[in-house]
Order: C-alpha cells, then sequence, then structure tokens
C-alpha cells in the first residue's frame, strides 16, 4: 500500500481513535482535526499523527488543511444534540460533508472516505437517519474521474471504549434490579470497530471500491433486551430486563432527553423504529471475516 497524506475529521472519537492508530501503524501521514487541541494529547504517541485546532466548518481552515493531501477521511457525526430542532444534526450530517467537498475540489484532494449510517434515507424517521442521508448523498454527487468517494454505513459499533455497550453497563452497575427498556425488540448487528477500520484502510488504494456505499454488520443479530442482557451477565449483575411498550418507549425517552448527558432521547427513540441490521454478509470486497461479539465485549466489559 502506497503512503498517503491524510486529513482525518472527527479522529479524536472512537472509531476515530483506532483509525488513526491503524494508519499511523501503517506509516501514512495524518492530520487529525480538532476544537481542542490539548484534550486529545494522548493522541500525539501515535509517531505520524499530528493534531491541529480549528474549526471544521470554516471553508478557509478546510481549504488550509486539505492541500497538499491525497485522501480526507469524515468520520463526523453526533447522536443527540442540544434541543430538538435537528439543526445540530444538520450541521454535523449535511452541511459538514457539502463543505468538505467544496475544499476537496479548490484543493485538488482525489480521493473521500466517509462515514454514513446504516439504514440513512431522506424519509427515516429520525434527524438522525435523514441527515446521515443527506450528507451521504452529497458526497456521492460529487463523485467523478478525478474524486472518487466510498462510504460506510455501520449498524451500532462495539469494540473498547465504544459508547453503546459500555453505556448500558454503566447503567446496570446503578440498577438495584429492574431495568425498564425502552424498544427492547429493536434489533441489531452490531460490528466490531476493528473491522470497519480495516474496511476503511483496505478502501485507500482499492479501486474497487470507488464510488461504493458499504452497509457493515457483524455475524449476529440480537434484539436490544438480549444485548442488555448478555451485558448483564457479564457483569455479573442480577436484574430483571423489562421491556417497555411503545407509549412507555416513547415518555421514557422523553423524559431522559432532560437528563444530564441525554442518554436517551425521542430521535434516539425514533432511530430504533428501524433496524439496524445487513440484507447481505460482510462486504466481499474486504478480505474481512466479521468479529462476534462475544469475541470481544467480556475482554473490556469484566473488566
Amino acid at each position: 500500500m502506497a503512503v498517503h497524506k491524510l486529513c482525518l475529521l472527527g479522529g479524536t472519537g472512537f472509531v476515530g481513535r483506532q483509525l488513526s492508530a491503524r494508519l499511523s501503524e501503517a506509516g501514512h501521514d495524518i492530520d487529525i482535526l480538532t476544537r481542542h487541541r490539548e484534550r486529545q494529547r494522548e493522541l500525539l504517541v501515535l509517531p505520524t499523527v499530528r493534531l491541529v485546532e480549528g474549526d471544521v466548518h470554516a471553508a478557509g481552515f478546510l481549504r488550509r488543511q486539505f492541500e497538499g493531501k491525497d485522501t480526507v477521511i469524515n468520520l463526523v457525526g453526533i447522536l443527540n444534540e442540544k434541543g430538538r430542532s435537528g439543526k445540530g444534526f444538520t450541521r454535523a450530517h449535511a452541511e459538514l460533508p457539502e463543505k468538505i467537498v467544496q475544499a476537496c475540489r479548490e484543493t485538488g484532494v482525489p480521493r473521500l472516505l466517509h462515514m454514513s449510517a446504516l439504514h440513512a434515507a431522506r424519509m427515516a424517521p429520525s434527524h438522525y437517519l435523514r441527515t446521515k442521508a443527506l450528507g451521504e448523498e452529497a458526497v456521492h454527487r460529487a463523485e467523478n474521474p478525478d474524486f472518487h468517494v466510498t462510504s460506510f454505513r455501520p449498524s451500532v459499533i462495539f469494540g473498547p471504549g465504544d459508547g453503546f455497550l459500555n453505556r448500558f453497563a454503566g447503567l446496570l452497575r446503578l440498577t438495584p434490579g429492574v431495568f425498564p427498556l425502552a424498544c427492547p425488540d429493536a434489533r441489531f448487528q452490531p460490528v466490531y470497530v476493528e473491522d470497519v477500520v480495516r474496511a476503511f484502510t483496505e478502501s485507500l488504494d482499492n479501486h474497487k471500491t470507488f464510488g461504493q456505499r458499504y452497509d457493515l454488520c457483524g455475524p449476529k443479530v440480537y434484539t436490544l433486551r438480549e444485548i442488555v442482557e448478555y451485558v448483564a451477565k457479564l457483569l455479573g449483575k442480577r436484574v430483571c430486563v423489562v421491556g417497555l411498550p411503545d407509549g412507555l418507549s416513547y415518555l421514557q425517552a422523553a423524559m431522559l432527553e432532560f437528563a444530564p448527558g441525554k442518554p436517551f432521547s425521542l430521535d434516539n427513540y425514533r432511530s430504533l423504529q428501524i433496524d439496524s441490521v445487513c440484507e447481505k454478509g460482510f462486504p466481499e470486497v474486504f478480505s474481512i471475516t466479521p468479529t462476534s461479539l462475544e469475541e470481544i465485549a467480556p475482554g473490556y466489559l469484566k473488566k
């Protein structure tokens, strides 16, 4: 694989940290854009990584950082926003990809890897999925003989430091005996973060991936209830998981929107109305056998 000069947006998040480590190990030159450089200094132990502080929504800043790069990777995403207007989702998921595409055009960057979401669609019930679809459409509209885009649409991603299994683990540790669970029958096909990262890195020089959109899922489908019960088992926590009917699920989401950290929101509830599962197996273009939840989760949840 050729050595690339990369600019990474969203590189300080859960997936971004794993991807940065793998890219650095392969010798790629990486600029990670961040709003708060001092908070992310641990990334500087990676030998080929630089942290660049600035506002990714500022066109001039993007142009300066994209100059001389051959690849841009966009991992920016939010699961919740302040308020309920959808403006935060629109800014992060729809407007930013358009700005990235424009800056790539102006600086001659030929390659863009983009993180979307499984079942992102204009008519989806949640702001999250609708705005992810708009961003995905924006980057693929820009595809041309001199600019090649690949987007990835994962189900929920798990691994050490994730915000999914670890969130339930934290809640379960505080639960006295009964755990009321919204949308217990929602289905997921969790995908291991290292498998997602490998898909990104294997796409860099693979012409077969140009212009393509890939759904990424793990090997097994679970209901949300099954996932929470499995986490409780790993923790050795004896709790009764009580699945809430739809009306109470909605009410729980409406109430928790105002809890510190917004652990569950109405937009999350709406996203859960669509099962996060893939129609096919892991894309054959990648030499990846997807890793199961049971192989990885005990190693970090039991700790």
